[in-house]
């Protein structure tokens, strides 16, 4: 075979063809077209394994156009079967629009490199609208050839070479044709022209199973969404053939990393520590564009997901070669990351409902149902509870009065009892999504069974964290078997669910809930003897020390699901989580306020680029994000760090005597409504800012001095120093 032979001929081609209306029946139109053109030695064997890879995921992509494809042993010669149907058949493209355009994209077993990248430009091809628009106003099949070849072969066209059987014959330019991609197998980085300097650089990889179609079109998709943001994306694709490997000095100047991969990433190390997006290939396919705006929202999101450092060129060997303790350690803080929005918009739903109804309204929780009432018909500030006994027989009543009525009543009433149902699932979240990152999937729903069960024995989110982690451990094993083949398509969704359910269950009801809710209530009593007296100071300052020690790392998380958990047994009563709440909130906003001061009273102790984060630092202190600090302690960790602990514990220490409570688990300043004694919330606030501003001054200066050099420079040199 020859590296010229067209890869499209006039009999490949089906114009206005009815070819059946379900996508099996063209795949078998078209595979026997390939047979029929002398490229296929069984159609019956060559639609057979199209439609086993049509089974894996659809072809389908969006703007009427559908790619079957395959690797097969039937195949004689790398070939292009194309059909424009009369009747557009469902592909399962992502816009659900019917295909018309249907290109069968079929390579022989051992296809080579050189083929394999030819079908890669066509799946460019099929990126581009003006490529399509030719294809569907192409007037007989030999222009349908001659617009492909342009794409795929520029060189048969360009260099006069006439194809065999006739295919293809002087060079011509089709109407609304479009260029080919150039040389092939020219490496990425040399097809690619450098980026301008100050321009934002996306890099990334895609990969599908087969490697001869969505590979390449993610690739082109992504690459030309970044062209159309003023951008530079750069994607490799890593399909059946060569990798043409992105330029090392690209990956180094990339601001964030895009994966739209079926397959795992080879050589993932290279972008470690780089904010990442990791998608299915299809992804790409359908909506480069929303994904090149997510890359970019993540460069300046210091929460946002990054690519694990250390060795492996793949996800297997990345999670292989990871340590049990810290997968452990990673599972939890998965847990808690997912339990977050369930805390956050709970609490802040039952603060609003506060806000409206009056705190009363939780004398209603329970006891009254919503349900008797509407707009049509608003409650009054009384209610009669009628109290039953075991048999439902009712034995007496009890009128509850509330401090509002009418809307009002209703509205907060409403708040109120969403944000009590969100925070609900704060404890069967936790479980679930710790159980998540260490099974994956199949950990999900026993996880979330798990989390259900730790609330019903009373075990809270002790209860939560164990049973999360046993399911999780004993999914993870089950999921290592060696399953018979009959098997393993059930094993993700049933018998790995509902054994773990069954055995992790049973140990939770019967061997752990007893322990584990009684470390619970001993857990609930202790708090509530400490938030009392001269012990209320030292929870306080402890608090503090945890908020600011790793500003978002697993012990600042720790102390934040210690105060977010307790909002659930708060009550009129019981204020000691309302307490512990606004103390983990004061301190987690010290941080970020203080480096913001430190940078502006003292600018020439920080480098250029401290001193930008420096201006948007303030706003996350004021919202409660501690993250803001954290460029700050990475750079300088050994000052900035003891300066920030100093400054939480200070304010912790004082929201807790002067009894400061917070019934918002979120917001900062912004939820000023939820924060009962706020002159003493922003009065804490502001000490232990001033302890940080101050701390973190002396102690840089102290630096520069004992590093003999001053003003900026010295900082950016030290901060070279430390980063070489």
């Amino acid at each position: 075979m020859t590296e010229n032979k067209p890869l499209i001929i006039p009999e490949l081609v089906a114009l206005d063809a009815d070819a059946g209306p379900s996508k099996e029946d063209v795949i078998e139109f078209l595979a026997a077209t390939v047979a029929g053109a002398g490229r296929a030695s069984s159609p019956d064997g060559l639609a057979a394994d199209a439609k086993k890879r049509e089974s894996t995921a659809p072809t389908g992509i969006p703007g009427g156009i559908a790619i079957p494809h395959c690797r097969s042993s039937h195949v004689l010669a790398p070939s292009l079967g194309f059909a424009r149907l009369v009747q557009p058949v469902d592909f399962g493209a992502a816009d659900g629009r019917a295909a018309d355009l249907i290109f069968m994209i079929a390579a022989p077993d051992g296809a080579d490199d050189f083929h394999l990248q030819l079908l890669a430009k066509l799946a460019r091809g099929l990126m581009q609208t003006e490529f399509t628009d030719a294809l569907r106003q192409a007037a007989d099949a030999e222009e349908i050839t001659r617009i492909v070849t342009k794409q795929v072969q520029p060189e048969l066209l360009d260099g006069g070479e006439e194809a065999e059987d006739g295919a293809v014959g002087e060079a011509g330019s089709a109407a609304g044709s479009t260029q080919g991609d150039g040389a092939v197998g020219s490496k990425k980085a040399a097809a690619s022209s450098a980026p301008a300097e100050g321009q934002t650089v996306i890099v990334g990889v895609s990969s599908c199973p087969t490697g001869i179609a969505h590979t390449f079109m993610a690739a082109e998709a992504l690459e030309q969404a970044g062209k159309d943001r003023g951008i530079t994306v750069a994607i490799e694709g890593q399909g059946s053939g060569k990798i043409d490997a992105l330029d090392p000095e690209l990956i180094k100047r990339a601001s964030a990393v895009i994966f739209a991969h079926d397959l795992p990433v080879k050589g993932r190390e290279r972008f470690a520590g780089k904010p990442v997006i990791d998608v299915g290939v299809k992804a790409a396919v359908n909506d480069a564009g929303s994904l090149v705006d997510k890359a970019l929202a993540a460069v300046d999101d210091p929460s946002a997901a990054r690519v694990p450092s250390g060795g492996g060129s793949s996800e297997e060997s990345e999670e292989g070669s990871e340590h049990w303790a810290r997968r452990l350690q990673r599972s939890v803080m998965t847990g808690v990351s997912y339990m977050i929005p369930f805390v956050a918009a709970g609490g802040l739903l039952i603060a609003l409902g506060f806000l409206l109804a009056g705190y009363d309204v939780a004398n209603l929780y329970e006891k009254i149902s919503i349900s008797d009432y509407s707009l049509w018909n608003l409650p009054g500030n009384e209610f009669v509870h009628e109290i039953k006994n075991s048999a439902d027989n009712v034995v007496g009543t009890e009128t509850i009065t509330v401090s509002q009525s009418g809307l009002l009543l209703y509205i907060g009433w409403t708040l109120f009892l969403l944000g009590q149902a969100a925070m609900s699932f704060l404890v069967p979240a936790l479980a679930g999504y710790i159980s998540f990152g260490l099974a994956g999937r199949p950990g999900i729903a026993p996880g979330f069974v798990m989390g259900v069960v730790a609330v019903q024995v009373g075990a809270g989110f002790i209860g939560g964290l164990v049973g999360g982690i046993l399911a999780g451990y004993f999914a993870a094993w089950l999921a290592g078997l060696n399953a018979p083949a009959w098997l393993r398509g059930l094993m993700p969704v049933v018998v790995i669910p509902l054994g773990t359910t069954l055995v992790v269950g049973a140990v939770m009801y019967l061997v752990l809930g007893r322990p584990l809710a009684a470390l619970m209530t001993g857990l609930k009593h202790g708090l509530t003897s400490m938030s009392g007296g001269g012990s209320a100071v030292l929870l306080g300052i402890i608090l503090g020390l945890m908020m600011c020690f790793d500003l978002g790392g697993p012990i600042n998380k720790a102390a934040y699901l210690f105060g977010t958990a307790g909002l659930s047994e708060a009550s009129a009563s019981n204020t000691a989580p309302y307490e512990i709440m606004a103390t983990v909130m004061a301190a987690g906003m010290v941080p970020p306020l203080a480096m913001s001061a430190a940078t502006f009273l003292r600018s020439r102790l920080f480098t250029k680029a401290e001193i930008e984060n420096g201006r948007s630092a303030w706003l996350l202190g004021l919202s409660f994000i501690s993250e803001g600090a954290i460029p700050f302690a990475a750079a300088d960790p050994l000052r900035v760090i003891p300066a920030t602990m100093a400054g939480g514990a200070v304010t912790g220490a004082m929201t807790m005597a002067m009894h400061v409570g917070s019934r918002a688990p979120h917001g900062g300043v912004f939820v000023a409504f939820a924060i009962t004694n706020f002159g003493g919330f922003l009065l804490a606030i502001l000490a232990g800012t001033v302890v940080t501003t101050a701390l973190v001054i002396v102690l840089k200066g102290l630096g520069r001095n004992a590093d003999g050099q001053g003003g900026k420079e010295g900082a950016e040199a030290q901060a070279a120093a430390a980063a070489a």
